[in-house]
């Protein structure tokens, strides 16, 4: 029943918005006395359309819109108030960007003060409405384990850990008590759960049982059935195979998989690819332009050697690939097998400033173009440190799915320069890893920014 309803909800939610958004836009124009025929005018369906988008991205990045009947008032409130000026914020942007589209400001001056009011008004009497009909709503959510293995204990600590699922574990049965731990609730054997459900208002049974036990849980799945007790079953594979699995459903055939992947999926694979050629295109024009001709005076007048440094590194799937950068180094024999360190002596005194700024990157965007790298991904190594590491570090492989990125997750993480330890390697793997597991758009864009934002603070690991 919560899902079902909040399913709704955030649908109204989504509907009252944009509602709000695009009907407070007509109502500013008819209040400044200006002609209704303005919708037919280039500029205001430019301009509808444009609000329109980053008043998606405004609520997307605080996902307003997610636990509409879970998240508590002040929270929501705050996100609210929050993609609102994000909101304000990108459309005075856009304005600056594109100053040749002509809107009056009259009506935009009443947009601006009233669409955030109808907005913070409506989501406050949104939450006055949900807080006197949310357990309705909400249904009963109290639940009961099964089994306390592995997939019991789990399922337990997951859900305490999470309270937006708003559910209440009123405890768990197994017929051995002294498997269950001090800090959860015992309420019996195994075969007293639907009993115990039926007569305390349980509305649902987690079953944790392990899989030779198959003929007891067909007969408790029986049992609920005829109390109208909603059955669930939690597949245990924990106890043989020592890694957490996603499950996927082919058909009526559960399928495991050892972890999410988003760039699987073809739609969003061409939308990533989508963003780098359009980003990687514009940093070409817009900077490498006039910055290349300079550079390259400047390095050939610093030393001996060519423009660009091609290093083989690994690509995805492990294909290699020429990563192209600006030379920051004397033309030396070890550039594929040494790291650069601190004071290193093959450093040019330009090749410092540049790697310091990381401005020596920026010919990679030409590999973002070309499709060989991505703006955001894990850092391609050198091959000898691929070699090397994928024999230390578990699941090291796994990053090379994904196309390697100028940034990355890990390097605004602070997980960048040179890796004397195998520890430094591992805190980067580990977060290429959470990358490609939780990869969006929006987390590119955010990476993207964050990059920035660091660029313009000294990194002491960067030499």
């Amino acid at each position: 029943m919560a899902q079902k309803y909040s399913t709704i909800f955030r649908w109204i939610n989504v509907v009252v918005d944009y509602a709000l958004l695009n009907g407070t836009l007509y109502a500013s124009f008819l209040m400044s006395d200006h002609d209704v025929i303005w919708v037919d005018v280039y500029d205001y369906k430019l301009t509808i359309l444009l609000l329109n988008f980053c008043w998606f991205f405004s609520a997307s990045t605080f996902d307003i819109y997610s636990h509409v009947l879970k998240r508590d008032a002040v929270p929501t409130m705050t996100a609210n108030i929050a993609s609102l000026c994000a909101f304000i914020a990108m459309a005075i942007i856009i304005k600056l960007l594109l100053p040749y589209i002509y809107i009056p400001p009259t009506p935009f001056i009443y947009y601006f003060a009233l669409f955030p009011a109808l907005l913070l008004v409506w989501r406050f009497f949104f939450l006055l409405l949900r807080k006197h009909k949310r357990n309705f709503w909400l249904g009963s959510n109290s639940i009961a384990i099964v089994g306390a293995g592995s997939a019991g204990i789990d399922l337990y600590n997951y859900i305490m850990s999470n309270p937006e699922l708003d559910y209440h574990i009123a405890g768990v049965f197994d017929d051995d008590q002294s498997k269950v731990p001090p800090y959860i609730k015992y309420l019996g054997k195994a075969d007293e759960c639907i009993n115990y459900a039926s007569s305390n208002r349980i509305s649902e049974i987690y079953c944790a049982l392990p899989y030779d036990e198959s003929e007891r849980i067909e007969n408790l799945l029986q049992e609920a059935d005829k109390h109208m007790v909603r059955f669930r079953l939690v597949p245990d594979v924990k106890g043989t195979i020592h890694h957490n699995f996603l499950v996927e459903m082919f058909g009526f055939v559960p399928v495991l998989k050892p972890r999410e992947e988003p760039l699987e999926n073809k739609a969003n694979e061409i939308l990533k690819r989508m963003f780098d050629i359009l980003f990687s295109s514009m940093v070409i024009i817009l900077i490498l332009s006039w910055l290349l001709p300079i550079l390259a005076l400047v390095i050939k007048l610093d030393s001996k050697g060519p423009v660009f440094f091609k290093q083989l590194r690994s690509g995805k799937n492990n294909k290699p690939f020429y990563c192209l950068k600006f030379r920051s180094m004397t033309v030396n024999s070890e550039c594929d097998s040494l790291q650069t360190s601190k004071y290193d002596a093959r450093v040019t005194r330009v090749g410092r400033i540049l790697r310091k700024t990381s401005i020596d990157e920026f010919p990679q965007f030409i590999n973002v173009f070309l499709g060989d790298m991505s703006v955001v991904g894990p850092r391609p190594h050198m091959l000898k440190h691929t070699q090397d590491y994928s024999q230390l570090i578990d699941n090291y492989m796994v990053r090379h799915f994904l196309t390697p990125g100028i940034t990355g997750w890990a390097q605004v993480n602070g997980f960048r320069g040179e890796t004397k330890e195998t520890t430094a390697m591992l805190s980067r793997v580990q977060a290429d890893l959470w990358y490609l597991e939780n990869w969006s758009i929006l987390l590119d864009i955010k990476i993207i920014f964050l990059t920035i934002w660091n660029g313009l603070r000294n990194n002491d690991n960067v030499y």
